[in-house]
């Protein structure tokens, strides 16, 4: 409901009296259009989903760091930055465009702007192809050819690995799909140090392990929309019992690979205290949900999910610019 608290009439005034003098009640020039303008920004921005888009920031310019831990230059970091969120905006924008008939099925994504037409889909997808270019472009004069290869990678995988193949598909769409949202960390690496290593491997593994139990968390929150679009994420084909189950798996075995690096020596002990640490809390939170299945446990650890992973590439950096 729209609110009126920007337009009063009180008892007495010439709008309430009927008494309409030049100018009453009549919005300034130029007032509607600006707020259209507004709106319409609004909805583009809304097409990107900067929401999700921080965290993938927040692992790619701690990678930065990880690789390089005398420290990339500013401008380095805020040329990644900005490409990285142009990439991963246009993948966003073209995904509300492939996905537009399944959002209106599903009342978390039914007032998306691609699904209430207000922007023309068509628009939508202009939108999201330009943005993706942008960021290559960027990212290969800007950066260096790596990182923008690698973004470009991340883009088509999330495009059509995940969205267009895996999605309609498989309940593992997550899983294997997942790979593309781990992209950023390599692109941060890249972008540090112009190329990749093995040790590169590490923080895209760890977003890739930790993609199922935070992404799933959420499915077993919004299952019947994921059904009425007919979209098999695993709790809609195999049930929430058995989410419940994969969760825990998937956040054991994240846990245990975060303490690898240690072993190899990229990271020292304090790296590790904190890998541990807000792992158990992880573990905690799954088994919770696992034992005493809930709507709140569910949000809770997806949730959490987020802080977990957030801090721990944080405790990385941390690690490697004290120590490294």
């Amino acid at each position: 409901m729209e609110s009126t608290a920007d337009t009063p009439e009180l008892v007495g005034s010439p709008a309430v009296e009927g008494a309409t003098p030049e100018g009453a009640g009549v919005p300034l020039a130029g007032a509607i259009p600006r707020r259209r303008l507004r709106d319409a920004l609004r909805d583009y921005l809304a097409l990107t989903k900067p929401r999700i888009i921080v965290l993938l920031l927040i692992t790619t310019v701690t990678t930065m760091f990880v690789a390089d831990p005398s420290g990339p230059s500013l401008a380095t970091i805020l040329w990644t930055m900005l490409g990285g969120y142009l990439a991963a905006g246009g993948a966003g924008a073209i995904n509300h465009f492939v996905d537009r008939d399944r959002d209106a099925r599903m009342a978390r994504t039914c007032d998306r702007p691609l699904v209430t037409g207000r922007i023309e889909p068509n628009h939508g997808l202009m939108f999201g192809i330009a943005l993706a270019i942008a960021s290559i472009v960027l990212l290969a004069v800007a950066v260096n050819p790596v990182a923008a290869a690698l973004a470009l990678s991340g883009l088509l995988g999330y495009v059509f690995v995940y969205t267009l193949w895996l999605k309609p598909l498989t309940p593992q769409n997550i899983v294997i799909g997942g790979a593309a949202g781990a992209v950023p960390p390599l692109v941060g690496w890249a972008a540090a140090t112009g190329g990749l290593t093995w040790d590169a491997l590490y923080p895209f593994a760890i977003v890739f392990l930790w993609t199922p139990p935070h992404f799933w968390a959420l499915a077993l929150l919004v299952k019947d929309d994921y059904a009425n679009a007919s979209v098999p994420m695993l709790p809609v084909a195999r049930g929430d019992a058995a989410t419940r189950r994969q969760i825990l798996v998937y956040s054991v075995a994240l846990v245990a690979f975060t303490a690898l690096p240690y072993f190899t020596g990229l990271f020292s002990w304090p790296y590790l205290a904190a890998a541990l640490g807000f792992g158990a809390g992880f573990i905690a939170l799954a088994a919770d949900l696992a034992g005493r299945p809930s709507r709140a446990a569910a949000v809770r650890l997806h949730l959490a999910s987020l802080a977990y992973l957030a801090l721990l590439f944080a405790a990385m950096a941390a690690d490697r610019i004290l120590l490294g």
